[in-house]
């Protein structure tokens, strides 16, 4: 029997028909922003357009849709878990531009008792200057202010970015998280003579700092990218990388890019993963059963791309003691790369990716995208139903059902 198109957007499959989309049958009303990915619509192209032309750089717009398509209705339905993320009417706001200038790019942080989000400039970007000359800066948004246009798509101008002067200043700024009740930044460091650390600020003025760790056996750090906290231990994890360098503002690196962790009770720094082309954004499960690596592989900044690296997320086991095992590849991104990633309340997956943020399920099953047609850089949830994404130039509000994991 053929599917049933009823009104008001709802539609009902039998159970008898294949259908990606149903668990039995099951009516789904599609949110007015949102639309169904026919997958198997692109399994077969009449032409597939040689690695040159068709890659992670050049977008994907297959047959039947167009980029002004994909982006008028941006929460894209892979599978019909998504539904139970997005919700009934999901709303995604642009609160704030730029021309080249990527202000709106990393560390992307709630801080609750202000319900402010924070987030950072680019740092080593050609269009803002930032790097060896100037460090890159953090800024912060109210909620409030965003809240109050999610019934726009376009809201720029009503709502104030500040720039949050740190004391003394975080030194490029690149990953982040919340810290009890503070901050901690992944600070890339400068040249041969500010090393890369991890900073924790105050969320409140005067934004004082204080450097939790700045070397590793007296050898500085490549370039920190990202923390995360254990949801148990409250040990800190963070991620080291070679993009302080392949933008021009770091030496040849000292080290190999690891994944290490720092007991702030004992000071102790230790490496519990390696082997990767480029380790990026990190994350815990909700339960700390899991830890999620993303390897930006194949883009080397200045130097380009080598589009046979990896544009991956690794998921590992996490043992009792802190350490890590089982080294699984949990996905495969084939839109730009997956840099940030962070987990919602049940233990599902975001990674911000070439186009947008990409939505997975705890088994490593695609369930949707967030749209933006831009580079995603970080984003992350703000409480209940709340998220607020970096698009480089772009800053997005989205509301939706999902909510976030505790935070640490």
């Amino acid at each position: 029997m053929a599917a049933a198109v009823l009104a008001l957007g709802i539609i009902l499959f039998p159970a008898s028909s294949f259908n990606p989309f149903s668990r039995g049958v099951r009516a789904f009303a599609i949110p007015p922003l949102a639309q169904v990915v026919d997958q198997k619509s692109f399994n077969v192209l009449e032409t597939v357009l040689p690695p040159a032309e068709a890659n992670s750089t050049s977008g994907f717009v297959w047959p039947g849709v167009t980029e002004e398509s994909l982006n008028a209705k941006p929460f894209h339905i892979y599978d019909d878990e998504f539904y139970d993320i997005i919700g009934s009417d999901p709303t995604l706001t642009i609160v704030a531009s730029s021309d080249t200038n990527p202000l709106f790019h990393e560390a992307v942080v709630w801080y609750p008792p202000t319900d402010e989000v924070f987030f950072v400039q680019n740092a080593g970007a050609s269009a803002a200057g930032t790097g060896l000359n100037k460090s890159a800066i953090i800024q912060k948004i109210s909620l409030a202010e965003a809240d109050a246009v999610k019934s726009k798509r376009i809201a720029t101008g009503n709502v104030t970015v500040t720039v949050v002067p740190s004391t003394p200043q975080v030194i490029n700024p690149n990953g982040a998280t919340n810290y009890k009740g503070q901050i901690i930044f992944a600070g890339e460091g400068q040249g041969d003579t500010v090393p890369s650390a991890l900073y924790l600020m105050n969320p409140v003025e005067p934004y004082n700092t204080t450097v939790l760790v700045n070397n590793y056996f007296g050898r500085q750090f490549n370039s920190l990218n990202d923390i995360a906290i254990h949801p148990t231990s409250k040990d800190i994890y963070f991620t080291d990388t070679l993009y302080g360098y392949l933008q021009d503002f770091r030496p040849v690196p000292g080290l190999r890019n690891q994944v290490y962790r720092l007991n702030e009770a004992t000071g102790a720094v230790t490496v519990v993963a390696d082997g990767f082309t480029l380790p990026n954004g990190l994350t815990f499960s909700p339960n700390g059963e899991y830890a999620y690596v993303t390897d930006t592989g194949i883009n080397h900044g200045l130097l380009g791309f080598n589009l046979s690296d990896p544009s991956s997320i690794y998921r590992y086991d996490v043992k009792e003691d802190g350490t890590w095992e089982n080294r699984k590849t949990f996905a495969f991104v084939a839109a730009g790369v997956p840099d940030g990633v962070h987990c919602d309340s049940k233990g599902n997956v975001y990674g911000g990716c070439g186009d947008g943020v990409h939505v997975w399920n705890p088994s490593g099953k695609l369930l949707g995208k967030i749209y933006t047609g831009t580079t995603t850089a970080n984003f992350n949830f703000a409480g209940d139903g709340r998220m607020v994404v970096c698009g480089e130039t772009q800053l997005l509000y989205v509301t939706l059902a999902a909510s976030g994991a505790p935070i640490s």
